[in-house]
């Protein structure tokens, strides 16, 4: 029996089309009734519209009616069998137009693609973490996070490359790179980011941005002044072969850097559960004046927040330093990526950073991976993570983990 004319009735492209529409318009119709139906009957209506939309996009109005009907308590568990469905009938629109695609063609290669994706994510998720801690004690965004990212890799590669720095062991680099953005950034906030806690400074938000692209530019420039615009990488820190688990083979520098960035987490996880100075942090984050009641300095913990957050921003880019081509204008990338990150999984949400940066680091993978013309897949890799990016925010405002203000 000849399959071939069954497949093109199957992956016809009008109905392909017809499905792609209906997921668009029946998102859409979801996304505008849902909201207003819950508004009108005094009910909850903060996740209406990214539980509506995708309930409509996944399931037309099968879903859509019983949730205008019964206005159930909006939970997680809602939104996996639509977005699954979704997901499922976005993935047959595209293999219709790209039957020759890998990501169509070999499951092998998607899995790569995704298990390369949560590996890099890992490191997203520490640098938007540190960013995230900044946010979250000291109330300001820095505009320089990047940049101690990118000084993090260079001291890393000069402690431990072998012709050209000090030929150190990789831990110990990699412990100063911590150690060096660490102080750097406590003496920027001691410095010049004090005053402004003092109420010295009549416009203190303003006063944050400008010292902190102030900070930026010097650090990026110093350095490309300095060092040059030369790439520069170092060989993995530890001489393994190709990682293989089932069909899937993963190369060893992404796996050793996602592994550091695992370490970096679970420390920071302990560090900020259970010591003193930890438990501190936490509560200067709720609260200042009743920390400050029960003897917590906050000007001492807003030092040490700022140090912490360019410190894993530093970690991740000396973990990172092995698996880049390391040049001083990979700070700007960074600063928007952390950016992307910490607003999709919510400002000022520790867990929704680590989320945010898996599903950015996935998402830049898979489109790398699946888009249609390689020799052009790269200079697309960030337009990936801002679609999804802007989806959530039109969906969910505050983040996938935030909270209304």
């Amino acid at each position: 029996m000849n399959a071939s004319p069954l497949l093109q009735e199957v992956f016809n492209p009008v109905p392909a089309l017809l499905i792609f529409l209906w997921v668009i318009i029946w998102g859409i119709i979801g996304g505008v009734v849902t909201p207003r139906i819950y508004r009108r009957k005094d009910l909850d209506a903060s996740n209406a519209l990214l539980y509506g939309a995708i309930a409509g996009a996944g399931t037309g109005p099968i879903l859509l009616i019983y949730l205008w009907v019964k206005t159930p308590e909006l939970e997680w568990p809602w939104v996996v069998i639509p977005s699954i469905t979704t997901l499922g009938l976005l993935y047959w629109a595209f293999a219709v137009y790209n039957p020759t695609n890998l990501c169509v063609t070999e499951g092998t290669y998607v899995l790569s693609q995704v298990s390369n994706g949560m590996l890099i994510g890992i490191l997203y998720g520490i640098i938007a973490i540190g960013l995230t801690l900044i946010f979250s004690i000291l109330g300001i965004v820095s505009f320089a996070h990047g940049q101690f990212y990118m000084i993090g890799g260079y001291v890393a590669f000069f402690a431990i490359n072998q012709a050209m720095g000090a030929n150190l062991h990789p831990i110990i680099g990699i412990l100063l790179a911590g150690l060096v953005t660490f102080v750097i950034g406590a003496i920027f906030e001691l410095a010049l980011l004090r005053p402004m806690h003092l109420g010295k400074v009549e416009r203190p938000g303003e006063y944050a941005i400008l010292l902190t692209f102030g900070l930026a530019f010097f650090l990026e420039y110093t350095v490309l002044a300095t060092l040059g615009a030369n790439p520069r990488k170092l060989d993995p820190f530890f001489n393994l072969d190709t990682i293989t688990i089932g069909p899937i083979s993963l190369p060893p520098s992404r796996v050793i850097a996602a592994g550091i960035g695992l370490l970096v987490l679970v420390i920071l996880l302990w560090f900020l559960n259970y010591t003193w100075m930890g438990k501190a942090l936490r509560a200067v984050s709720q609260d200042k004046e009743a920390a400050a009641v029960v003897g917590i300095n906050p000007l001492t913990m807003n030092t040490l927040a700022f140090g912490l957050g360019a410190m894993l921003a530093g970690l991740s880019g000396a973990a990172l330093v092995q698996v880049l081509a390391w040049v001083p204008n990979i700070a700007p990338l960074a600063s928007a990526r952390s950016f992307v990150v910490i607003v999709l999984g919510g400002m000022g949400s520790l867990p929704g950073a680590m989320v945010g940066g898996l599903i950015i680091g996935v998402v830049e993978s898979l489109g790398v991976g699946c888009f249609p013309d390689v020799s052009r897949a790269l200079a697309y890799q960030q337009v990936f993570g801002m679609i999804i990016f802007a989806i959530v925010l039109l969906l969910k405002p505050t983040g996938l983990f935030g909270r209304e203000l």
